[in-house]
Order: structure tokens, then sequence, then C-alpha cells
């Protein structure tokens, strides 16, 4: 039986993508631990893990235009990081400052 997709064309109930996310779980699972105890799976020691990354950064660092757009991406979230966190801080004193004086006005008597 086929159904109909997002696009109004037939789709397909075969395959391992239409399972719903528990039944692709389950089969992913038993893969896993075929994996293991037949000894082709690896699991990577802190120490491979260390040398893997020290490659990876030294291929990537290689490419100063990449590093450089990547500094720049980090200086700029940075900085509205920054403008929104002292917003944040002046709405909040704001708001004491009101209610504050609500409250002052609240308690004197009035005349």
């Amino acid at each position: 039986m086929t159904t109909q997709n997002e696009y109004g064309r037939p789709k397909s109930n075969r395959g391992f993508a239409s399972m719903d996310t528990g039944k692709q779980r389950e089969i992913a699972s038993k893969g896993g631990k075929a994996a293991h105890a037949q000894g082709r799976a690896h699991e990577f020691t802190p120490d491979e893990a260390r040398v893997a990354g020290r490659k990876g950064g030294e291929a990537v660092s290689r490419d100063r235009a990449h590093m450089a757009a990547i500094g720049r991406a980090g200086g700029q979230a940075r900085g509205r990081n920054r403008a929104m966190q002292s917003a944040r801080e002046i709405a909040v004193r704001a708001e004491a400052a009101k209610s504050s004086t609500s409250l002052d006005s609240a308690a004197s008597p009035a005349e």
C-alpha cells in the first residue's frame, strides 16, 4: 500500500527510512552489537581520539582565509552577545527603578 508524500507523489512503505524511529533504532543497535561481537567495530581510545583531532585541526588550519572567517564570526557573535546582555541589564535596572518608584508613591500618604 502506498500513501502520498508532502509533494503528492506516491510514498513507499518499504525500506529503512519508512520505518518508525523506534524500529530503526532497534535494528541499528543490533548491527552495532554484531559488529562489536565480530571485532569489526572500533572505539577510539583517548590517545587515538587526540591524534585524530589534532590531524583534523591541522588540516583545517592550513586554510588561513577559512580560519580568519571563523575568528571573525566568533568575534561578531561575542559582540552581539555582549550587546544583548547589556541591553538586558539596562532593562532590568529600568524595571527595578520603575517598581521602586511605584512602591514609594504607594507608601507615601496622599496630600
